[in-house]
């Protein structure tokens, strides 16, 4: 479980750096819409931190949930007011509503559930034992 855990924080850290990195050399919907997978991606990289035992598929699943959530959230006016207060809670929380992103939320999920389904596919690999 530490291994896993260590992962998947070295996977949130890494999935920030990406975000950062487009914003920085990329601009219009190309960077937004990576943005968003990404975020999906960093979520799931949180719940598998949270609970390692997860199934990609599940994990995913969650991860996907939660950033619709995020996103159904923005129709109800709050996230954009607390974001004029907090920029924590503009970049977490979003401001406005966009129904494109809840498409590129779930690419971010399928993307990172492909990887985390080779990781502990390879990961498995390793663990068995050779043969005599």
């Amino acid at each position: 479980m530490a291994r896993t855990r260590w992962a998947a924080g070295a996977a949130a850290a890494v999935t920030v750096a990406a975000g950062l990195g487009i914003r920085s050399a990329a601009a219009g919907d190309a960077a937004k819409y990576a943005g968003d997978a990404l975020y999906t991606v960093l979520v799931l990289a949180l719940v598998v931190l949270v609970a390692p035992r997860l199934r990609p598929a599940a994990a995913a699943g969650v991860a996907v949930v939660l950033s619709w959530a995020v996103e159904l959230f923005q129709l109800t006016g709050v996230p954009a007011e607390l974001a004029l207060r907090s920029t924590a809670a503009r970049l977490v929380l979003g401001t406005s509503f966009n129904a494109p992103d809840l498409l590129w939320y779930a690419v971010g999920g399928a993307a990172g559930w492909a990887v985390l389904t080779g990781c502990r596919r390879m990961g498995r690999r390793r663990t068995r034992p050779r043969p005599a």
